[in-house]
C-alpha cells in the first residue's frame, strides 16, 4: 500500500460516506423500522451492517459509539469517523488482516469490500426511507465492472440474491442494483 493508494481510499470513501451520510439524517425518527430492499431488514438494520462492517474491518467495534438502536445517526457517524481514522494512519491502514479475499491490508479492505457495501446500501436506505436512490456514477462504474467476474462466488455465500433480469438497454445503476439481487 502507497500512502497515495490510502488517500485515494479515504477519497473514495469519503465521497460515499458523505452522501450515506446525507441519507442517515433525513430519515425521520418514525423512519427507522420502514423496510428494506434487504429481505428480513428495515432501515435500522443497513445501519447496523454498516457499523458492524468498521468491527469486521478493525477487528474491534468503534470506540464509544452509540449504540444503533439508542443513536443510529451518531452510530454510523462514529463508524464513518474510525474507518477514516484508520485510512489516515499508515501503521493501522497498512497492517495486514485475513479476509474473504486473501490476506490485504486494511486499506485494500476498504477499497475492495467496504466503498462498494456502503455505496450499496446508500441505495438500500434510500429505498427504505423513501429518499433519492441515485448513486456516484463512477463507483457504480467501478463497483459493476469489479463485481461481474466474481457472479458465481458471491452468490455462494448467500450475501447476495439471485441477480435480476433487467433490459439490456438499463443504464449502469440499475444494471448494478438488479446484479445484486435487487429489485431496482
Amino acid at each position: 500500500m502507497t500512502e497515495n493508494s490510502s488517500s485515494q481510499t479515504a477519497d473514495r470513501y469519503r465521497k460515499i460516506a458523505a452522501a450515506f451520510t446525507e441519507r442517515v439524517e433525513r430519515v425521520p425518527a418514525d423512519g427507522w423500522d420502514s423496510p428494506s430492499p434487504c429481505e428480513g431488514w428495515v432501515a435500522r438494520d443497513i445501519i447496523r451492517h454498516i457499523v458492524g462492517t468498521t468491527e469486521f474491518f478493525l477487528g474491534a467495534p468503534a470506540q464509544g459509539a452509540p449504540s444503533v438502536d439508542e443513536d443510529p445517526v451518531g452510530a454510523w457517524k462514529s463508524a464513518r469517523d474510525t474507518i477514516l481514522g484508520a485510512l489516515a494512519d499508515p501503521a493501522i491502514a497498512g497492517k495486514e488482516v485475513e479476509s474473504p479475499a486473501g490476506t490485504r491490508t486494511i486499506e485494500e479492505m476498504i477499497a475492495i469490500f467496504g466503498v462498494g457495501d456502503l455505496l450499496i446500501h446508500t441505495w438500500d436506505l434510500s429505498r427504505a426511507t423513501g429518499q433519492d436512490d441515485t448513486l456516484d456514477a463512477d463507483e457504480v462504474n467501478r463497483l459493476f465492472t469489479f463485481m461481474q467476474p466474481m457472479d458465481e462466488m458471491m452468490r455462494q455465500g448467500g450475501a447476495f440474491g439471485l441477480r435480476v433480469e433487467v433490459p439490456e438497454d438499463a443504464d449502469p445503476q440499475t444494471r448494478l442494483i438488479a446484479f445484486t439481487g435487487r429489485t431496482p
